[in-house]
């Protein structure tokens, strides 16, 4: 309650709807900003998850565990919120939106990072869930819906011509990000060209895979890893790139597509396998982290499909037993 009032006082008293009236935030701001603080919360909860932090394990980082996704969670939340503020009083060009939406969002990075003592735990996250909160709050304002592709187009809008202003154009320095540095050596766009592509990946593996776990009647735990292992297939993870080269990702690749093959999350055979995916990518240090970003955002984008409805999830999901507790990183 207090974050809702906080944000009432400190955003909503400069809000416009459609036709510029002032007021508090909206429903739909509302409804735009708790579908993408779900589809992050949701993702670290999920277990097992090859690499990657759960309630359970660290995966392969010595650096961040559960608590550590909490803090920077709580310290983002309120992001999601103002960016789908700024798309629905948006008028003008879409090209001018993003400044404002990158503006807010680096001052969330700055609080994510202050939180987590400068550990990177959801920036990837943050940029991409940004940008999409404020095409979702910018299409709202006619009241009609969320279409997907209506809402990946409007992405690609706002953010055309990123690649080449930040990438390309970097090319006469020194690089001063990950992704810069990325691109300089193997020539991949990262989150930038997943972005201004229209989220391709999301819209042709992510939600393809969670809407056909949950109409075989997969909880939505499983959902959730099964889309996981459907978006490693395909993704070109920069994180697992920045850790282990292109060796690496095509080894991930690789086995999450025989975990599909297997079933994925949804035969005892593909859990099987997703078990031997993670205990491999903790030995090589690997860590699927932009898949898992984009994991988040399907379950974004298929709640604002729903009408910002949030999926339920039954505590059945994820059955605990005594042996199944938290473990310390196994990576030195």
């Amino acid at each position: 309650m207090y974050l809702v009032q906080q944000l009432g006082e400190t955003t909503g008293e400069r809000a416009k709807g459609p036709k510029g009236a002032q007021g508090a935030l909206t429903p739909l701001v509302w409804q735009i900003g708790s579908a993408f603080l779900a589809g992050t919360l949701l993702e670290v909860a999920a277990h097992p998850k090859p690499g990657l932090v759960t309630p359970r394990s660290n995966g392969s980082h010595r650096d961040m565990d559960i608590r550590t996704f909490m803090v920077s969670s709580a310290a983002i939340a309120p992001c999601f919120y103002e960016c789908a503020d700024a798309g629905l009083r948006h008028d003008g060009p879409l090209a001018a939106l993003l400044p404002a939406v990158r503006a807010i969002g680096c001052r969330y990075e700055g609080l994510l990072l202050s939180a987590t003592g400068g550990v990177n735990t959801q920036r990837g996250f943050l940029f991409s869930a940004g940008i999409l909160s404020a095409a979702a709050g910018h299409l709202g304002r006619d009241g009609d819906g969320f279409d997907t592709g209506s809402l990946f187009a409007t992405a690609a809008l706002m953010s055309e011509g990123l690649c080449a202003r930040e990438l390309t154009g970097a090319a006469g320095r020194e690089p001063h990000t990950a992704g810069e540095w990325l691109f300089r050596r193997y020539r991949v766009l990262g989150i930038r060209g997943e972005v201004e592509a229209g989220f391709p990946t999301v819209a042709v593996a992510g939600l393809p895979a969670f809407e056909a776990a949950l109409e075989k009647g997969a909880p939505l735990h499983t959902a959730l890893i099964h889309t996981l292992i459907a978006l490693m297939a395909v993704a070109e993870d920069t994180t697992v790139l920045w850790r282990g080269g292109p060796k690496a990702l095509d080894f991930v690749r690789n086995r999450a597509r025989e975990v599909l093959r297997l079933g994925g999350a949804l035969t005892a055979e593909g859990m099987a396998a997703i078990r031997r995916l993670d205990a491999d990518c903790i030995a090589r240090n690997l860590s699927p982290g932009g898949s898992a970003d984009l994991l988040a955002v399907t379950y974004g984008v298929d709640a604002l499909q729903r009408g910002g409805a949030l999926r339920p999830a039954a505590p059945s999901d994820q059955p605990r037993t005594a042996s199944q507790s938290p473990t310390p990183s196994r990576i030195s």
